[in-house]
């Protein structure tokens, strides 16, 4: 498993592949090669060394010395296609943690104590968000309220369904407020109705794909959650963990709107759905990751933490959490 020093002094490159170009290893290195007219001009040289995740955009060969080397390496590969649908996914993870499995697969499916813990730092995170905003309008005033008060409620909480219930009361004034500038409607995930919506999308696509490759680390069974249950093909401990650093993508957005950095132009519409124009890809995949890539040790010490309380079976107060 890494340590703190590799995950501080390794990289994640982030690859535009959308205009002709190609991953390949030679000698050792990672060469990113890019075609021109009769000719491949090599446009740089990375040491699996110094790769922690290769987060790929467009369409590449994946060849068997590229998995080779991420294998010796430890390096995650994640290529999402020109509108950030994952399309492919590898990570070297601990799958002989075997201990670790046993125990997911033995708890409790009524115990939301952990799921409660997950909840609260989530809505937790949005009140600090909501009060770094300085805003002292009534709609952002009653968000605070709101929040705090519900996250008071979750930690008695012992009804699953109301526990989603108070997650989708909190977060449905919590964007109401924070977006209050930005022609905000409502959240409608993956429904594309809007270009708010759309971004976001695009965000927690990122962050979803950021997270796992931490949580691979270690071994997990991704698709065991302790608060999304489990549904065919849907990594619901991935959905879990990435709870309490949404409020991150969340900040981006409101930041990136107001800077003119995102806009309407930068989208089409087709047959009601915004898709975001493959020339903006890379302009967007930056803004997410420039907000990411501060919290690389953050979220790793989050996940080891995370996964030291789970295996020695400590109390939840022992569990960590994600401060904005």
């Amino acid at each position: 498993m890494f340590t703190h020093k590799d995950i501080e002094y390794r990289s994640i490159f982030v690859i535009n592949c959308l205009e002709k170009k190609n991953l390949r290893v030679s000698n050792g290195e990672l060469l990113l090669e890019q075609e021109e007219a009769d000719e491949t001009k090599t446009l740089t040289k990375i040491p699996f060394q110094k790769v922690l995740m290769l987060f790929v955009m467009g369409h590449i060969s994946v060849t068997t010395p590229l998995i080779d080397k991420c294998k010796k390496y430890g390096v995650a590969l994640v290529v999402v296609n020109p509108s950030f649908r994952p399309v492919f996914f590898w990570a070297n993870d601990a799958e002989a943690n075997y201990l670790l499995r046993q125990k997911q697969y033995a708890m409790d499916k009524n115990d939301i104590s952990i799921a409660r813990h997950l909840v609260r730092n989530k809505i937790e995170n949005q009140i600090s968000l909501l009060k770094k905003t300085r805003m002292k309008d009534a709609l952002t005033l009653e968000a605070v309220e709101v929040c705090i008060n519900i996250a008071a409620k979750v930690e008695m909480e012992t009804d699953y369904n109301s526990l989603m219930g108070m997650e989708g009361m909190a977060s449905k004034s919590f964007f109401t407020a924070y977006y209050q500038k930005n022609n905000w409607v409502a959240r409608k995930p993956r429904t594309k109705c809007d270009i708010m919506n759309t971004t976001l999308d695009i965000g927690y696509t990122i962050l979803f794909n950021y997270i796992e490759c931490f949580v691979r680390m270690f071994g997990f069974d991704v698709y065991m959650g302790v608060y999304h249950r489990l549904w065919f093909k849907r990594k619901s401990l991935i959905c879990d963990i990435m709870e309490p650093f949404r409020c991150i993508i969340d900040h981006a957005v409101r930041t990136a709107f107001n800077r003119s950095q995102c806009s309407e132009s930068d989208f089409i519409c087709i047959k009601g759905e915004y898709k975001l124009k493959f020339e903006k890809n890379k302009n967007y995949c930056k803004i997410f990751f420039d907000a990411l890539i501060p919290y690389k040790t953050e979220v790793f010490k989050y996940v080891q933490a995370y996964y030291r309380c789970f295996m020695q079976g400590k109390s939840i107060e022992c569990y960590p959490k994600f401060e904005i």
